[in-house]
């Protein structure tokens, strides 16, 4: 098949172009190479990509609507996979006009672009921070998700209400995938495992917030890549839901939770770190963040209801892969 995939130069788009081309099928590639974190690793995915026949790669911001919507018509793609965003909790404190600019005008853009040239699928990245200030665990689909605690969170929602009306108005089958704390080989500088890893073979303290009793849903990121995979044959269809479904009432459109279902305490995935390096770490135990929730739990009923049973790899399993990758990747 023929894939569009926006943010393959990131953790997840890369990780879906690779495994989609590896496969036998053709991918484009649309990515801004932005400065949020190392380019230099950006590169080094591209690269990877690079490498793979049929892949083709258009470097450019989702802001511009012309060439994105040109792009993807010459793409003449099936699929439609968007992953590019703005991300990060913390950072969307500090520079909120990116998350504006990426995750609402870009998104809408990519709307506009897929109105023009329909796929048999769009499949959008969302984020389990919709759940936001939600109380009740774990997560399902069916629950509200209206009250951000973030503003990053707040612009993935508004990119879940963008994409419903489009359903809606232009029959456009849309499955939202709220991803759960995804990690593992050639993931982001800015997130925990990849900062921890760093800072203990530096020698230096790493910074535990929640003091330590904060829970995630793990998902590593081969596991979610199945999951995506699989949902690529699964595009809603009104009228016809399966067992705990968030499917729209008027639109070809339903949220997915993809995440492994099985919260860690963050100080079991800190000791699986421990472990995979051989050095222990020197904590530092502060109060919890603005915008980070306590704990994040999914409920995986509908994912499972469409694609059935997915692998999940244990924390200490997936861990020792980041950990392995990093060490050959930065030669330490």
């Amino acid at each position: 098949m023929k894939f569009f995939i926006t943010g393959t130069a990131g953790f997840i788009g890369y990780t879906l172009a690779r495994r989609l081309l590896e496969a036998g099928h053709s991918v484009t590639g649309y990515d801004a190479v932005t400065d949020y974190y190392d380019v230099a690793l950006k590169r080094a995915r591209l690269t990877e990509l690079a490498g793979l026949e049929n892949f083709n790669f258009v470097e450019a911001r989702l802001e511009d609507a012309a060439l994105l919507t040109t792009s993807l018509g010459r793409s003449e793609a099936e699929i439609v996979l968007h992953m590019a965003a703005q991300a990060g909790v913390r950072y969307s404190i500090e520079q909120p006009q990116s998350y504006i600019s990426s995750n609402l005008v870009g998104s809408a853009n990519l709307l506009e672009a897929v109105r023009a040239h329909p796929p048999r699928h769009l499949l959008f990245a969302s984020t389990s921070s919709v759940y936001g200030g939600n109380t009740k665990l774990p997560f399902s689909e069916r629950d509200a998700a209206d009250a951000p605690i973030s503003l990053y969170a707040a612009t993935k929602k508004g990119g879940e209400a963008m994409a419903h009306s489009y359903a809606h108005l232009f029959g456009i089958p849309t499955t939202m995938l709220r991803f759960f704390t995804v990690y593992g080989p050639w993931g982001r500088p800015d997130m925990a495992l990849f900062k921890f890893v760093a800072a203990i073979l530096d020698g230096r303290t790493i910074d535990i917030f929640g003091q330590g009793e904060m829970r995630r849903d793990f998902t590593f990121i081969d596991d979610l890549v199945e999951a995506v995979i699989r949902l690529v044959e699964h595009p809603p269809v009104v009228g016809a839901p399966v067992e705990a479904d968030s499917l729209s009432p008027v639109a070809p459109f339903r949220t997915v939770n993809l995440a492994g279902g099985h919260p860690e305490l963050l100080m079991d995935f800190v000791q699986a770190i421990e472990r995979a390096l051989g050095q222990s770490a020197n904590c530092n135990f502060l109060p919890m963040q603005a915008g980070d929730p306590r704990e994040t739990a999914a409920d995986t009923t509908l994912l499972r209801a469409l694609v059935g049973e997915l692998p999940r790899t244990p924390i200490q399993a997936g861990v020792a892969s980041f950990v392995a990758w990093y060490r050959q990747y930065y030669r330490r």
